[in-house]
C-alpha cells in the first residue's frame, strides 16, 4: 500500500480511517478529499498527508490526479445529514461523487471501498441481510441505493475490478462532535448526561439500535480490500441495544445514576428496531466486531472524558 486516497476524510468515520490507515501504513503516501461539508479540520490532527479542499460531485479527477494511480481507495465522502430534505441536492451531490470516482478509479481499477447505508433498507423489524430489497424511506437512503446500483454497473462491465460496499448502520464514537444534532444519539445522551440533565428518549426508551462502534467500521472498511469483487455487506455490531441499555451504561462510564426522562414519540414512520445480521461479513472476511455495544460505550466515554480534562 503505497498510494491512498480517503474522500470525505475529515469527517467522523473518514478521520478514523485515515489516522488508521497512517498508523498502519506509515510509508504510504495518504490523500484526503474533503470540502467540510460533514467534516472538521481538527479531526485530522496529526495527518501528515496531502489534502484536496473540494467537492468530489463537482471535481475534475483526472485534472487533479492525472495520471496517479492508487493501490486503494476509500469513499466516505457523502451529505450524511438526513434531515437534508432538498432531493436535488442529496441526490446529485452523493451519486454524482460516486459516479466521477468510479469514472476516474476505472482506468487503473484501483480497489474501491464505498460507504453505502443500513438506510437502505427502509423501516424493518428484525435482521436485515445483503439480499433483501431496498425500501429507501427518504432522499438520503435513495441515494445510497444508487450508489450500489452503481458499482453493480461498473463491476458488471469490468468483472475484476474490486468495488466493495459497506452498509454502516448506527455508527458511534470520536471525532462526530463537530456533526452537533446529526451526531450519534449515544453522543447525544452522553452530552446530556454530562451537563446533568435527565437524558430524554422516547416512551418508554424500548426502540433498539444496531450502535455499531466506529473502530469496528473501521477495522472492517480495512478488511473490505480482501473481499471479492461486487462484494456488499452489512456493517454493524449485530447486537441491537436499547436506549434504555445505552443510559445504563452511559449511568456506568460516567459514574452517574440519572433516570430516562421519557416523552411521547410524535413520528409515525420511527424505526422500531434496526439490527445487522452479520453472518456475510463473518463468512466471507473472516471479520467479527471487537466492540458489542457495552465495551464500545465504556471506550467512547472513557475517551470523551479524557478530551473533556
Amino acid at each position: 500500500m503505497q498510494r491512498i486516497l480517503v474522500t470525505g476524510g475529515a469527517g467522523f468515520i473518514g478521520s478514523n480511517l485515515v489516522l488508521a490507515l497512517q498508523e498502519r501504513y506509515p510509508e504510504a503516501e495518504i490523500t484526503v478529499v474533503d470540502d467540510f461539508r460533514s467534516g472538521d479540520f481538527r479531526n485530522l490532527r496529526g495527518f501528515r498527508g496531502d489534502f484536496v479542499a473540494a467537492d468530489v460531485s463537482r471535481l475534475d479527477w483526472h485534472q487533479q490526479f492525472r495520471d496517479q494511480q492508487f493501490d486503494a481507495i476509500f469513499h466516505e465522502a457523502s451529505i450524511t445529514d438526513t434531515t437534508e430534505h432538498n432531493q436535488v441536492l442529496q441526490a446529485h451531490d452523493n451519486i454524482e461523487g460516486f459516479r466521477r470516482l468510479l469514472e476516474y478509479a476505472g482506468s487503473s481499477q484501483s480497489p474501491v471501498v464505498y460507504a453505502s447505508s443500513a438506510a437502505t433498507y427502509g423501516i424493518s423489524s428484525g435482521a436485515n441481510r445483503e439480499d433483501q430489497s431496498p425500501a429507501p424511506a427518504n432522499i438520503y437512503a435513495f441515494s445510497k441505493v444508487h450508489l450500489d446500483n452503481l458499482a453493480r454497473k461498473y463491476t458488471r462491465r469490468h468483472p475484476t475490478w474490486k468495488v466493495v460496499g459497506l452498509r454502516y448502520f448506527n455508527v458511534y464514537g470520536p471525532n462526530e462532535v463537530h456533526k452537533k444534532a446529526a451526531a450519534s444519539m449515544i453522543y447525544q445522551l452522553y452530552a446530556q448526561m454530562k451537563a446533568g440533565r435527565r437524558p430524554r428518549v422516547f416512551k418508554a426508551g424500548e426502540h433498539k439500535r444496531d450502535f455499531v462502534y466506529v473502530k469496528d467500521v473501521v477495522a472492517m472498511t480495512i478488511a473490505a480490500l480482501g473481499a471479492a469483487p461486487g462484494s456488499i455487506y452489512n456493517c454493524g455490531s449485530g447486537s441491537p441495544f436499547s436506549f434504555n441499555e445505552v443510559i445504563q451504561e452511559l449511568n456506568r462510564g460516567l459514574g452517574t445514576s440519572l433516570e430516562p426522562e421519557y416523552f411521547e414519540n410524535p413520528y409515525s414512520f420511527y424505526q422500531p428496531h434496526t439490527e445487522a445480521d452479520m453472518t456475510k461479513a463473518q463468512t466471507e472476511l473472516k471479520f467479527q466486531p471487537q466492540y458489542p455495544p457495552a465495551r464500545g460505550i465504556a471506550d467512547y466515554v472513557a475517551i470523551l472524558e479524557q478530551r473533556a480534562r
